[in-house]
């Protein structure tokens, strides 16, 4: 019986640190899928997908909570106007498909972390699409990431 338990014992150790070892990575796909929901849009006419970059972690604001951000840099001969309307029928809702005028490589929206276009803007037709993600399982708990 004693060896029963410790067995037991020890799957239960390595269930829980399993666990803990895949959450950060379980919760990178939910910001990547965010992105990659983003990315295979149509994109309207004259414009250009240049980059997508995608960040797990609490980004914004007070408090706890895991939160996921995905986002596009467009390049449009679009106004900002005509691309917030065109966006506009694929989002869900308020925090999906928000355009934004991109005028550096940093992603202002993000506060908390130094997120960042690889890609040198010059000009002033780039834009950010970005979406906020959401993660229904119990791995956005157990990131440290969110605390």
């Amino acid at each position: 019986m004693k060896q029963i338990l410790i067995i037991v014992f020890f799957i239960a150790i390595i269930v829980s640190c399993s666990a803990l070892i895949a959450t950060p990575f379980i919760n990178d796909d939910v910001s990547k899928k965010t992105a990659n929901e983003l990315a295979d849009l149509p994109l309207p006419g004259n414009t250009e997908l240049i980059e997508s970059v995608h960040e797990s972690g609490k980004l914004v604001g007070n408090g706890n909570g895991m939160q996921y951000f995905g986002a596009i840099l467009i390049k449009s001969d679009l106004s900002l106007e005509e691309l917030k309307e065109y966006y506009s029928s694929y989002a869900e809702n308020e925090w999906d498909c928000v355009v934004e005028k991109q005028t550096g490589a940093d992603i202002k929206i993000i506060e908390h972390v130094k997120l960042a276009f690889t890609t040198e803007i010059e000009g002033d037709n780039y834009y950010i699409v970005y979406s906020w993600g959401d993660n229904d399982t119990i791995f956005h708990e157990f990131d440290i990431r969110g605390h």
